[in-house]
């Protein structure tokens, strides 16, 4: 009797390389986009799998997980896994896989971009311009603010934290970080950057906000209407981190009423639907979801999510798995 092949969902369609391993060593099914969003649709279908391979989007929560009689790891594509109960999969025996480190990069660049964006209104104005309002060079249009000698403040010193702070000093910007700890003071030496210990000092002495940040419990609405009232009314908010980091009722009063003068916003709280007052709010720039989306990058992710499914279907050992959680 043939052994039969251990099988994997992948909930969305991921870069062909990885999906070309995955098939090397298992049956695979490809969910379509969105398809595993719901938490009832994976519920009545994670019996019949031995992995899962998701995305952010995919709830997998203790229903689920208790679903899977088979299932031996959950792979995220994504460095994130808030999506995970990784304490129901613990007390189920299932091994819970992340991506980190390779996004950093692009999630450095993809931020310098953002508030370059943000500070120059780079939308706006090719708005103004596709509508056939550009007649000329105009003295005063669409002036924004420069970075050089402008104090860049960090919530979350992390790697993309610190590829955003080594971008940002090129551009002559002063660097300012909270983080639960210091950072190694090298680091800290390389950035010229100075610790501030309170995320209510860092808003109020910060031209940029960037949100660089892990959510947790703690960081949950770590932004609010009180930070907002914090910043300087010339001051931008960058959010590449999650949604629910920012209380996104509170942003779009604050972008609205001029408490801060701008916005460059990559992740919402109840993706993939946004705050009907952010998309009417002046000078903020909304993008769906893309720091990490350059072809290495997304390739990267892919293919350390399946091998470490395939590593645990193969009975390595877990010190052989550099990214499980």
């Amino acid at each position: 009797m043939a052994h039969l092949r251990p099988k994997v969902l992948v909930t969305e369609p991921i870069p062909e390389k990885c999906l070309t391993y995955l098939n090397e060593h298992a049956d695979l099914h490809i969910g379509k986009i969105g398809e595993f969003q719901r938490e009832d649709n994976l519920v009545r279908t994670i019996s019949d799998y031995d992995a899962l391979l998701c995305m952010l989007s995919t709830p997998v929560t203790k229903e689920v997980l208790e679903s899977a009689q088979n299932l031996k790891i959950v792979a995220n594509f994504a460095v994130g896994y808030n999506n995970i109960d990784v304490e129901a999969a613990k007390s189920l025996g299932i091994k819970v896989a992340n991506t980190p480190d390779v996004l950093t990069e692009a999630c450095g660049d993809f931020a310098m971009g953002l508030l370059m964006a943000v500070t120059r209104k780079f939308n706006a104005a090719e708005q103004y311009l596709r509508e056939g309002n550009f007649t000329g060079w105009e003295p005063l249009g669409f002036l924004g603010m420069e970075l050089r000698g402008k104090t860049l403040g960090i919530a979350g010193m992390g790697r993309i934290g610190q590829a955003f702070a080594h971008r940002a000093r090129a551009f002559g910007m002063n660097i300012a970080y909270y983080n639960r700890t210091k950072v190694d003071l090298e680091v800290e030496q390389a950035l010229n950057a100075t610790y501030i210990s309170s995320i209510e000092e860092l808003a109020e002495n910060s031209d940029v906000l960037s949100l660089n940040c892990p959510l947790t419990d703690e960081t949950h609405h770590l932004v609010n209407d009180r930070i907002f009232n914090l910043m300087p009314q010339h001051s931008i908010l960058i959010n590449i981190s999650r949604g629910a980091v920012v209380d996104e009722t509170a942003l779009a009063n604050a972008l609205h009423m001029g408490t801060i003068a701008g916005a460059g916003i990559d992740v919402f709280e109840n993706e993939p639907e946004v705050h009907s007052k952010l998309l009417t709010a002046p000078n903020c720039v909304l993008l769906p979801h893309i720091a990490s989306a350059t072809y290495e990058t997304r390739e990267q992710i892919g293919m350390l999510a399946s091998k470490a499914i395939v590593s645990v279907l193969k009975g390595e050992a877990d010190s052989n798995i550099p990214n499980l959680i």
